[in-house]
């Protein structure tokens, strides 16, 4: 299992293996998400906005308005933390 070592500043080398598998490149940025007390997950955060543009659309479905989706957003977590 790949391991690294912390420096005096606080900061690691992504062992080459594990850029390797992600396709991290120089000047990636990395998300780290703490899932328990110790264990931390590293997410590789490369995608920018242009990346995605479009990707949800699918061939004949009509798009949602701005308000329609404000509104759908808005009944969810009204649904959701509705006091029981």
């Amino acid at each position: 299992m790949p391991s690294a070592t912390i420096t005096s500043k606080g900061q690691i080398t992504i062992p080459k293996q594990i850029r390797d598998r992600l396709n991290l490149k120089n000047g990636d940025s990395i998300i780290f998400e703490l899932e328990t007390e110790n264990r931390v997950v590293m997410i590789p955060s490369k995608r920018k906005p242009a990346d995605v543009y479009g990707i949800l659309h699918k061939e004949g479905r009509e798009a949602f308005t701005v308000e329609e989706m404000d509104n759908g957003v808005a009944e969810y977590f009204q649904e959701k933390y509705r006091p029981k």
